[in-house]
Formats: C-alpha cells, structure tokens, sequence
C-alpha cells in the first residue's frame, strides 16, 4: 500500500470543517499504518491468539463506512465490499488470496463515497442507527467514525511494531 500524504486535522475551523479533517487524518494513519509492507506481511496475524490483520482492519473499515454513510445514512440497500455487518468473520480475517492493491483501492474508493455523501447532508440530518427504534445524527456518525478509527489505528499500531517494529501515529 501506498504512503497517503496525511495532513494534521485543523487546529481551527467550523465543526464541520474539524469533524472532517480527524476523520480523514485516521484514515490516512490506518493506511500509513500499511505503507511499505508486503501482501504477507499486511495477512500477518500479529497476536496470538487474535487473528486480526492489518488487511483485515482495513477491510473491516471500508465496510464500516458503507454501513454508516451508504447505508444508515442514505438509506440504501447495500452490497458491502467485504461481508458487511452479517459476516464480520469475513471482512476481518478472510484475507488470503487477498491483494493488498485493490483492498487499499476498495478503501479508497468507498471513502471518496463517504465524504461527497456526507457533504450533501446537514450534521443535523438523521439517519438508521444499528437499533430500528433508534436514530442518529450525520454529527453522531462522524463522532462514531472517528471514535471507530482511532481504535482500530490503535490495532495497527501494536500489529505493525511487530510486524517491523516501526512505531509512531
């Protein structure tokens, strides 16, 4: 995978503006995560017992942002890349055979999606939480997105140190 050219999220700015600039500096950092490692070194299960991947986190995301900004906040019956919410198994740990190539351009690509969805919607806008009863606001999904991220990038972190031992955000 490729090094993203991450930028720091903004210091100042209107919410909107900080909202989207963490959400796209924890994508940027999951990827950079990847940056420079093989196709066996990103299938790599890193911690025994656990058979999380750096692959599979990023498959993972790219499913998580579907189901939030295709599908909760859209409305849209979704074809999930990588199994979706029904078969978490799948977009985790089912990554052999898998290229790092088009993982990393699925990712791209969906994230792309997320971000001309969310900017034609208030943050005000509700939309179908995991619960039926339940609503959310567009502000709520990126709060959840960015809380999302930076728990799995904390997944990356300790996967690649042992990976290669490189560490840093």
């Amino acid at each position: 995978m490729e090094k993203p050219d991450r930028r720091e999220p903004p210091f100042v700015g209107d919410e909107r503006e900080l909202l989207e600039g963490f959400l796209d500096y924890y994508r940027d950092t999951l990827l950079l995560k990847c940056a420079g490692l093989s196709d066996e070194q990103l299938r790599t299960r890193g911690v025994e017992p656990s058979t999380l991947t750096l692959l599979g986190l990023v498959r993972h995301m790219t499913s998580v942002e579907q189901r939030w900004f295709q599908q909760a906040l859209l409305g849209r019956d979704v074809k999930f890349v990588y199994g979706g919410a029904r078969n978490r198994e799948k977009e985790f740990h089912d990554v052999l055979g898998e290229s790092s190539g088009r993982v990393e351009r699925n990712f791209l690509d969906v994230c792309s999606e997320s971000r001309i969805i969310a900017r034609a919607h208030d943050l005000e806008e509700l939309a179908r939480s995991s619960n039926p009863d339940e609503r959310v606001t567009l502000r709520w999904i990126y709060l959840h997105m960015i809380e999302e991220y930076a728990r799995h990038c904390g997944h990356a972190d300790l996967l690649r140190e042992r990976l290669d031992g490189e560490t840093g955000d």
